[in-house]
């Protein structure tokens, strides 16, 4: 099989996990071609924003400091990761390079005063260029052929928006293909940066936060993949966050479109877009254990098996929202009032997470997060109030409990059964949505009420039978 190994900074984080990793993937590639794909070391990528930050604020020592840790700690790695002489000498003066780079950086950027989006790209793109050498140094020392490359390098080419950029996908097709057809041809394993690219005039882009899996998937639909496995240190896709219910259970088959919401809906460990490669190609994807290997993980797949087409999946819950009600009557018939809303709120740069609007069309409900409440409210007070909002009603602390599943759909009675098992631990509901589609049931409840709502749901569905 053509197989695209991606692994989070978790399972890459102490010297036995890099070692356990490059025997896994030695093994492996004895009856398979692999693409390893890496993200930084956990950490690393918090460490280099905290430079930025300190770069900001003219704090030379203290980006200085922090890069002196990154340095330290994967010189560490490399000393108690490698075993092989000369193997190591070769890690150690690649990551010199690097090193001698970084702070180069640091100090273009402390002259010229500012973090610009393209050099923020270039600086936290240095974790995933340190721990592709590592983790291909380790392939090497366990007696296979490997290379490190960033995703510049494999060929990703991207869009110039930085910090958020997308793949221009035939461009990337044709480059990624003849580097790792090449590779293949040699026995040699290729180690992949995640996370980042480069736009057509060779300046470094990044995928934001969580994006090595969308990097996998790139990967993956541009060499046709047999199968993609993302390895973290879940065990897959659950019922519920185990935190909350001690009995959740592992999903053992879901949809592209099932896994989809719930990556938006809290399952932290997929980037939203790391589906869209996979729509066209139909590429199977396990989400597995790196530290687990005996389980086989979660199968996304374009067509689940019908004995997983359960009417309720997984209760999902993301916390520390916050719920805007925007009322007017000059709202009620007025053409293009919520187009108002939603563009002030798209200037402002906050993410809209769910919307509600009654009939009567005099208000709309929308829920943001925490952190962008403030902004959103100063931006509609600003732009709208007294003209089509006459109120503004604010509540802080709010989450959102979803449940997914595509065999809710038309399922007579999901909405009464969800509705009766939270009414009766008291749970008062402040607003409620469901798609056309009817694979998500969405509906928002005081942070405080969280864990009794996710729990009940998971009883009254009784998710912890799921096969």
């Amino acid at each position: 099989m053509r197989l695209v190994l991606k692994y989070g900074g978790t399972s890459i984080s102490a010297s036995k996990d890099i070692q356990t990793v490059a025997k896994h993937v030695n093994t492996l590639s004895k009856d398979n071609e692999i693409v390893v794909v890496c993200s930084a070391i956990s950490g690393t990528t918090d460490d280099l924003i905290e430079i930025s930050e300190s770069i900001k604020k003219e704090n030379k020592s203290k980006a200085e400091q922090l890069a002196s840790k990154i340095s330290n700690r994967h010189k560490q790695l490399a000393k108690q990761t490698i075993k092989k002489s000369d193997v190591r000498k070769k890690l150690f003066s690649i990551l010199e390079e690097d090193f001698t780079e970084l702070f180069a950086l640091i100090d273009g950027m402390v002259l010229l005063g500012e973090v610009t989006s393209r050099s923020m790209d270039y600086l936290i793109s240095f974790g995933e260029r340190l721990s592709i050498k590592l983790v291909s140094a380790a392939i090497n020392d366990s007696g296979k052929k490997s290379i490190p490359l960033t995703g510049k390098e494999v060929g990703i080419v991207t869009d110039s928006n930085f910090g958020e950029s997308k793949p221009l996908i035939d461009t990337t097709r044709l480059r990624v293909l003849k580097t790792v057809e090449t590779l293949f041809s040699k026995k040699t394993i290729p180690v992949v940066g995640g996370f980042a690219g480069a736009d057509q005039h060779g300046h470094i882009t990044t995928f934001g936060r969580g994006g090595s899996d969308y990097s996998a998937t790139t990967i993956g639909s541009c060499i046709k993949a047999d199968e993609i496995w993302l390895m973290s240190d879940v065990d897959g896709l659950m019922t519920a966050d185990p935190k909350i219910v001690k009995n959740a259970k592992l999903l053992k088959e879901v949809s592209y479109i099932e896994a989809i919401e719930m990556a938006l809906f809290g399952a932290k460990q997929i980037h939203p877009r790391t589906f869209e490669p996979l729509l066209s190609k139909k590429i199977p994807m396990k989400i597995r254990n790196s530290f687990n290997l005996k389980n086989e993980g979660t199968l996304v797949t374009a067509s689940p098996s019908p004995d997983t087409k359960n009417t309720v999946k997984c209760v999902s819950s993301v916390k520390n929202n916050g719920l805007i009600d925007i009322r007017g009557g000059s709202m009620v018939g007025t053409p293009g009032t919520a187009a108002k809303i939603f563009a002030t709120l798209a200037k402002a740069g906050i993410n809209v997470m769910m919307i509600s609007q009654n009939p009567s069309e005099s208000s709309i409900t929308i829920v943001v997060k925490n952190a962008d409440l403030d902004k959103a409210v100063v931006s509609l007070e600003m732009e709208l109030l007294g003209k089509i909002i006459k109120k503004l009603e604010i509540t802080t602390d709010v989450a959102i409990i979803a449940l997914i599943g595509s065999g809710m759909r038309g399922t007579v009675g999901v909405a009464s059964k969800v509705f009766g098992a939270i009414e009766k631990d008291k749970v008062n509901v402040s607003m409620i949505t469901q798609g056309s589609s009817e694979l998500n049931l969405a509906f928002v409840v005081k942070n405080s009420d969280t864990n009794a709502a996710v729990r009940s749901l998971h009883d009254a569905f009784a998710l912890d039978k799921t096969n």
